[in-house]
Formats: structure tokens, C-alpha cells, sequence
């Protein structure tokens, strides 16, 4: 039998990057973590690692692509824990060119194969996952967002953003931050909190050349969205503890 009073985190993509390095830090909170992979050894390998560093992680299997796993992690989660205390929808693509604003020539795969995974995975595991999270004395749903979601700083003339135009990612991240202020709307009388999390732009496969925070720094918003106290924000659009405009 699971500890009772022992918090469990389910962070999908958690085998690498922003994902493994969150997990490390709620566990070193004392919470058990599964690491959602969509490749089984990656998941197990980055256990191992989590291990070492006396986290008490599992490896599951969950590629957010194919729904038939929401439904399997469920039924694990509720066997074995009986219910869900974080989930941190942080798996995400970016599958945009990076050689300047190419809205006119994007494609619909690309649109589509973006959309599915940083929208609609993040929207159907959560819905799967839901009556779990309920069963929780304070949910935390954290929806890994980016400051290039913001609507109003691409469409501020001399915001730091102004000039970054990766269409499908960014319009994906927008639709997500719309999934955070409808869904934390509907939750507002509950103890669930539902926030979106920008890292910042971290060193990581998906951060790039140019990246600038180190991955530790970049888990620690999702980190603290995480483990929010019953006072804390809901709905909101965060950066290290600061708002970000929509």
C-alpha cells in the first residue's frame, strides 16, 4: 500500500529536460513522482537517475499522442494511490522552422501534429484525470505554457516577443492558456488550482542555441504552481512567482 500522507505528482515527458529536473525537485519535497514517457526505457532510465538522487519515482508509461494510455495511467493511479495530487501537463513540440515569421506557409500537419500534443493531450489527460485529482485534499493542475502563448505581447510593437513568430507553437500555447482560465473557472469552488507555468527560455533540446536559464531554474515555476498553498493564485499566467500578460 501507497503512504497516505505522501503527495503524488504525474508529470508527463518527465524523462528529460524540464520535465526530469521538476521531477527531481518535488521529489526532494518528499512527493512520489511518476515520470510519464512515451518510451518505456527512457522513463526507466530516468527513474534510475531520480534514484540516486533519493526520489521516490516510477516510470510510466504515457505517450500523450495516444489517449488509450490516459486511461491506463488512470486506472494505475487509482489502484495504487487512490488518488492524484499534482498534474504537471508538461510534454510539448515545437515543430516550426525557426527562420523568421512563416504564418503564410505553415502547414496543417504541422499545425495539427502541434495542436495534438500541446493542446489536446493536455485537455484529454487532464479530463481522464480529473476524478482523481478530485479525490485530493488541494489538486494542482499545471499546464506548461510559454511567454510566446501571450497574445498581447506578439501583438505589442517592442515586447521581447514582438519579433519571435513561431505560428503553430505559439498559437498551441495560447489555446492552452485559454484551456487554464476556462478549466480554473469551472474549478473555483473547488480545492483544485489550474495555473499556466512559463519556465523561461532553458537551456533544453526544445530551448535551443541562445537559451538562457539553467533547467534548474527553469522547473521552479512549475515547481511552485505545484505545491501552492490554498491561498495561492488560480488561473493565473506565472513566471517565478510573477503574472504574465494573456
Amino acid at each position: 500500500m501507497s503512504d497516505e500522507t505522501k503527495k503524488v505528482a504525474l508529470i508527463t515527458g518527465g524523462n528529460k529536460g524540464i520535465g526530469l529536473e521538476t521531477a527531481r525537485q518535488l521529489g526532494k519535497l518528499g512527493i512520489t513522482v511518476l515520470v510519464g514517457a512515451r518510451d518505456q526505457a527512457k522513463g526507466e532510465a530516468a527513474v534510475a537517475e531520480l534514484k540516486k538522487d533519493g526520489v521516490d519515482a516510477r516510470a510510466v508509461k504515457l505517450d500523450v499522442d495516444n489517449s488509450a494510455d490516459y486511461a491506463a495511467v488512470a486506472k494505475l493511479i487509482e489502484k495504487d494511490y487512490g488518488r492524484l495530487d499534482i498534474l504537471i501537463n508538461n510534454a510539448g513540440v515545437m515543430l516550426d522552422g525557426r527562420k523568421g515569421n512563416e504564418t503564410s506557409k505553415t502547414s496543417q500537419d504541422v499545425l495539427r501534429k502541434t495542436f495534438n500534443t500541446n493542446f489536446f493531450a493536455a485537455v484529454g489527460l487532464t479530463q481522464a484525470l480529473l476524478p482523481l485529482l478530485k479525490k485530493s485534499v488541494g489538486g494542482r493542475i499545471v499546464n506548461l505554457s510559454s511567454i510566446l502563448g501571450s497574445n498581447t505581447l506578439h501583438a505589442t510593437p517592442g515586447s521581447f516577443i514582438y519579433d519571435a513568430k513561431t505560428f503553430a507553437y505559439d498559437a498551441s500555447k495560447a489555446a492552452l492558456n485559454s484551456f487554464t482560465i476556462h478549466l480554473a473557472h469551472e474549478l473555483k469552488d473547488t480545492n483544485i488550482k489550474v495555473n499556466s507555468a512559463h519556465p523561461g527560455w532553458v537551456k533544453t533540446e526544445m530551448g535551443g542555441e541562445g537559451a538562457q536559464l539553467d533547467v534548474e531554474t527553469g522547473a521552479k515555476t512549475s515547481v511552485e504552481l505545484a505545491t501552492l498553498q490554498d491561498s495561492g493564485p488560480n488561473g493565473a499566467y506565472v513566471h517565478l512567482g510573477k503574472p504574465l500578460p494573456w
